[in-house]
């Protein structure tokens, strides 16, 4: 008897000992190139912009009515208070061309300023708009670009007085939007079950399945020309750049963990972030074929929702509960 829970024992060691052996935890970060930036807000934080007139100025937008504004390039941010009554307000996306700047958020509400933020106006929208404001681009003079969370899209040229739709029919709830530069867009369904593509000229959202069983989190354009994808559990995916519809393998950056991703965002080409629950950071310099992880941002006690890279020296990562990290530069050259 003694024998038997003796070599019990031993089963379970050794097996504990293969798992650990086959966990694969990532190498870490040789350098922090984020800093920490208090904001004084409570809110979780959902978008930022810059002015198009001083790149010294941005806006920072998020949930409980939160504006934040900066005039050092991010270094500070001042709360802004809007008077918009006894309405419980989040806002989700802001946007600017210029000193012409535009605000969308929930519940079906829409700013616009002409003076780079000094005073916003509310402009009021149809009550029968498919959706709720998911997102907004500030596209040219008193031109901007709308689409709601059923994927509804909206063109205004004229200051938002009348909009144009761009979609016969909307897509049906989704779990997020992301927009190309060159104004396609791309959605995930409300389940992760499929996402849809729409260019510009199409009258419909054109389906597609998911290529897993895991669900679908988030699907964005990258600066490769690639599509890329988050899944359920920590799981990245990369079209093939000569074929958009031609998924890639399964990438699981941190398999030690069951990590979930929140957002992914690329710096350069090849350099690209990916962000997760409780302060996860991790970055590939060669196009997502290797990781590593910062792990100096990892005692920050926030889920990491959205990096934003305004340019390759210029980005910032929102976060929950008003967290805000930005990017002070990439690895000191070596003398």
């Amino acid at each position: 008897m003694h024998i038997v829970k003796f070599l019990q024992k031993i089963v379970i060691i050794l097996t504990v000992a293969l798992i650990c052996a086959s966990c694969r935890y990532l190498p870490q970060l040789s350098y922090n190139p984020w800093e920490l930036v208090p904001t004084e807000t409570q809110g979780n934080l959902a978008d930022i912009a810059f002015t198009g007139t001083n790149p010294k100025q941005g806006w920072i937008v998020g949930s409980d009515a939160t504006l934040l504004e900066t005039t050092d390039g991010g270094d500070h941010w001042q709360v802004k208070q809007l008077d918009l009554g006894e309405e419980k307000v989040r806002f989700n996306s802001v946007s600017f061309n210029g000193s012409e700047g535009w605000i969308v958020g929930l519940p079906s509400i829409l700013l616009h300023t002409t003076n780079e933020g000094k005073t916003w106006d509310r402009i009021p929208l149809n009550a029968k708009l498919p959706g709720a404001p998911y997102s907004i681009v500030a596209l040219s003079p008193n031109t901007a670009e709308m689409i709601t969370d059923l994927g509804a899209i909206y063109q205004t040229q004229d200051g938002g007085k009348t909009w144009k739709s761009l979609v016969e029919d909307a897509v049906g709830f989704v779990r997020n939007l992301s927009r190309a530069e060159d104004g396609r867009y791309i959605s995930v369904s409300s389940k992760g079950n499929f996402y849809s593509t729409w260019e510009p000229g199409s009258k419909a959202w054109e389906p597609h399945n998911r290529y897993s069983s895991k669900r679908l989190e988030k699907i964005g354009f990258g600066q490769d020309g690639r599509l890329w994808m988050i899944a359920r559990g920590g799981e990245l995916r990369f079209t093939d750049p000569e074929n958009l519809l031609e998924w890639g393998d399964p990438i699981n950056p941190e398999s030690s963990t069951s990590w979930g991703f929140l957002d992914l965002a690329y710096r350069t080409p090849e350099e690209i972030w990916v962000s997760g629950g409780s302060g996860n950071l991790l970055c590939s310099f060669d196009g997502g074929q290797t990781w590593q992880k910062d792990r100096e941002v990892e005692n920050i006690p926030s889920n990491l929702y959205r990096i934003k890279f305004l340019g390759p020296e210029q980005g910032f990562v929102l976060g929950q509960r008003g967290t805000l990290l930005r990017y002070k530069g990439s690895a000191p050259q070596a003398v």
